[in-house]
């Protein structure tokens, strides 16, 4: 009889395969151009830019980090996420993502900062956008890295090392993006899109049946914790506490950098609506499954130390083998689905945004210095990947307080003509700094989380700063 990780072996080594497939198919359009390389030629239409989108902003922290939170706190989590999420991310598709890329296209930019320098005449705009996306993206990668090393690691039985795992996630994603850029992210993030969700629609339905059906697995957390099924209070479920988050994890999607770049790759307005009447669904059908994981987990392994591990646990013990190594390819697609977006991004951003203005990238074609960042940027994830050791939740969640910070200057950027550069700057300053005094304990929060704090005084300081200034009678098309 094949032992499991020998099935998990040959599962991965054809899952690479696949997507290496895809990026060399990719490869010859997307060295015609830089628009091409790094957007796709703006030409992604309805089905290929929500399977992008989503497999993008599906990440393990839904796979991994939801589970595990959900072991600890129970069904409360999906209220604590799910609802405010579905309708939140269309709604910010609308009021950024739609304006920014019609005016993308116009300025003929490439990159989220780049985009927000050109609408406001300012270099410092985009050099501020490019070095808080980027401190803020290589957290949110190192726990993309972090999760799928330990399930690679867990699932192989002792034969791999968590270090040689995340090492593999890092090499295989620079492969296959750095052939095809944009064009392999988005034909790959449809087929990773499509692996993790018709393993959680299976896994919804086939878990419960191991443990003797749904009455059964529901019974079972009953009588381990009836605490688990009932709305949970205290922590993030006080009521400003759970609007604070509410507002971090309903606006701060279309905050990535790696988000707003695929928005602004999009074919055209169509294409855009349709996303958004897809993605409530979609992210239904995917939070319930990984909502009840980890509440059933708690029942058939109860007291784990991290709870990170229950997803695995979970998929391994009451799934088919044959199913159980799609569970295990579902983490690997959902990590790399969002590692490549991110990889091809920063790499684009740290070529259009910090070198280009600078006159420093002039030797090397815009492809190629992309590509070589690139590997700077996953070298450095890689390392503090094997560093870190806080939980996958948690990393994510300072990497989402942080975005918000930059959602205010988004916002009003293609929103509102009277925002100025220095009203942009001051936005994106006062609110870090508040931030951060929040996180260190210097502040009065009266129960809401810094994130709340951060994005209230965002707003203050950019509308208040530009009122002030002269007006700049921005052009920002026929909104």
């Amino acid at each position: 009889m094949t032992r499991p990780w020998i099935q998990l072996a040959v599962a991965t080594f054809v899952y690479i395969a696949v997507v290496t497939v895809l990026g060399l198919l990719s490869r010859r359009r997307a060295a015609r151009s830089s628009e091409e390389y790094f957007l796709a030629g703006r030409t992604l239409g309805p089905v290929v830019l929500f399977m992008a989108l989503f497999g993008t902003n599906t990440t393990s922290f839904v796979l991994i980090g939801i589970p595990g939170l959900s072991y600890s706190l129970g069904i409360g989590v999906f209220g604590l996420n799910a609802p405010i999420v579905a309708l939140g991310i269309p709604l910010t598709f609308w009021a950024i993502g739609s304006p920014a890329r019609r005016l993308a296209v116009r300025e003929g930019a490439l990159t989220p900062a780049e985009l927000y320098s050109k609408l406001l005449g300012s270099k410092a705009v985009g050099f501020v956008l490019f070095a808080l996306f980027t401190l803020y993206t290589i957290p949110y990668m190192v726990q993309a890295v972090k999760s799928a090393a330990l399930i690679l690691a867990a699932s192989s039985e002792g034969n791999l090392p968590q270090w040689a795992a995340g090492l593999g996630v890092m090499v295989v994603a620079l492969l296959y993006t750095s052939l095809g850029g944009m064009r392999a992210t988005a034909w790959t993030n449809v087929f990773q899109g499509t692996v993790f969700m018709v393993f959680m629609i299976a896994a919804f339905f086939l878990i419960p049946r191991s443990l003797g059906g749904f009455g059964a697995a529901m019974e079972a957390v009953r009588a381990h914790n009836p605490d688990l099924l009932t709305l949970t209070t205290g922590g993030l479920f006080e009521p400003r506490a759970w609007a604070s988050w509410g507002l971090v994890i309903a606006l701060v999607v279309i905050v990535f950098p790696h988000m707003l770049v695929r928005l602004m790759a999009a074919k055209d307005e169509r294409a855009l609506r349709r996303v958004c009447r897809l993605y409530p669904l979609a992210l239904v059908l995917l939070w319930v499954p990984a909502v009840l994981i980890g509440v059933w987990g708690a029942a058939a392994f109860p007291d784990l130390e991290r709870p990170d591990q229950i997803f695995q646990l979970m998929t391994s013990a009451h799934l088919p083998a044959a199913l159980g190594s799609l569970g295990f390819l579902a983490v690997l697609a959902a990590v790399m689905s969002t590692l490549d977006a991110q990889i091809l991004t920063l790499g684009s951003m740290v070529t259009r945004d910090a070198l280009a203005p600078m006159g420093l990238a002039q030797r090397l074609s815009e492809v190629w210095s992309g590509r070589l960042f690139s590997v700077l940027i996953a070298a450095v994830v890689y390392l503090l990947a094997i560093t870190w050791d806080d939980s996958i939740f948690a990393i994510s969640r300072k990497a989402f307080e942080g975005y918000l910070t930059l959602f205010p200057t988004l916002l009003l950027g293609v929103r509102w003509r009277r925002l100025t550069a220095a009203g942009a700057l001051a936005s994106l300053l006062v609110g870090n700094a508040v931030l951060v005094a929040g996180w260190l304990g210097w502040l009065p929060l009266f129960g809401f989380l810094p994130p709340f704090w951060a994005l209230v005084s965002g707003f203050a300081a950019a509308i208040g700063v530009s009122l002030a200034g002269p007006k700049n009678g921005r052009n920002l098309v026929s909104l």
